[in-house]
């Protein structure tokens, strides 16, 4: 007698969802899976949504997806389930506390490349694309900062530039990518902005919270170590809710750069499983975008 669908072992749905999954791209040493590859994740998870004893779901996430990644797991529904206290930080930072053996089951980076670090090695490991987000720059009020003029004030000896740490946060490494295509619209401009910049945020210990008990970025400015830095535009608004004075405005399009958002299944039990076939559920995807994020999965418009 055939067996249901349903009697399948928790063990024997894991293992044919992660196969399907991979059959979709086999030519691809590094494998990034969106909507067509979840399609699998999501049939899994609705057989596998009873789970035979409660467990509990921990997830490390980008410093840059605290809000979104608080909201998601607060709408998850976890049935019996429990949920960790989740951990933030530096996307490289937290890639080299798991590399270190630190106990996690899902990692939401802010880049894909720490997601690739941590499957390097690890075919059983599934990285994910789940949204994207872009740069804007937050500056002081009367530098005069637009589309037009943006290189000029960032190259302006006078003009102060904060930025994450490349490297060990991903938001440095997209600001330094944009002065790679500076040196594209002006010989010379990327020796000048990397020379310049501040590093002063994403470095871990070795970057402390300039001003205790306010955001890092805010922090930048409340002790004026800066007039401008690149941040994501997702989170402007909460920074000028801190600093209303600040402006923001979005790189010229010879400066953008595209961040993407990736997330990596480090442990594929069943809670973790249905935490991101949730965020790629309609609901998931659109508490990204209420977030300022961009959701892989059309939700409703684009932001503009």
């Amino acid at each position: 007698m055939q067996r249901r669908q349903t009697d399948y072992s928790r063990q024997d749905t894991i293992e044919k969802t992660n196969e399907a999954i991979r059959m979709t791209d086999r030519r691809s040493a590094r494998r990034t899976f969106t909507l067509p590859a979840l399609v699998s994740l999501s049939i899994a998870s609705s057989i596998l949504w009873t789970p035979a004893r409660a467990d509990t779901l921990k997830v490390m996430a980008a410093g840059s997806l605290r809000a979104a990644m608080t909201d998601l797991l607060q709408r998850f529904p976890r049935q019996s389930d429990e949920v960790d206290t989740p951990e933030f930080g530096a996307s490289g930072l937290m890639r080299q506390k798991i590399e270190g053996g630190a106990a996690v089951d899902v990692f939401a980076s802010a880049d894909l490349e720490q997601p690739h670090k941590l499957a390097a090695g690890h075919p059983e490991r599934l990285v994910i694309l789940f949204a994207r987000n872009s740069l804007c720059a937050l500056a002081r009020p009367g530098l005069a900062l637009n589309e037009t003029s943006f290189l000029d004030r960032l190259l302006d000896p006078a003009v102060r530039i904060a930025t994450s740490t490349p490297g060990s946060d991903p938001l440095g490494t997209y600001s330094w990518e944009v002065f790679a295509r500076a040196d594209a619209v002006r010989p010379g401009a990327r020796a000048t902005l990397e020379a310049k910049a501040k590093k002063l945020v994403g470095g871990g210990e070795k970057t402390p919270p300039l001003v205790p008990g306010k955001g890092a970025i805010e922090g930048i400015f409340l002790s004026d170590q800066a007039d401008v830095m690149l941040i994501y535009c997702s989170a402007v608004s909460a920074v000028q809710k801190e600093v209303p004075s600040l402006t923001s405005v979005k790189l010229p399009p010879t400066l953008s750069v595209e961040p993407a958002d990736g997330l990596i299944i480090i442990n594929s039990k069943p809670v973790a499983l249905r935490f991101v076939a949730f965020v790629m559920s309609e609901e998931g995807q659109a508490t990204l975008q209420k977030h300022g994020l961009e959701p892989i999965a059309s939700v409703g418009p684009r932001n503009p």
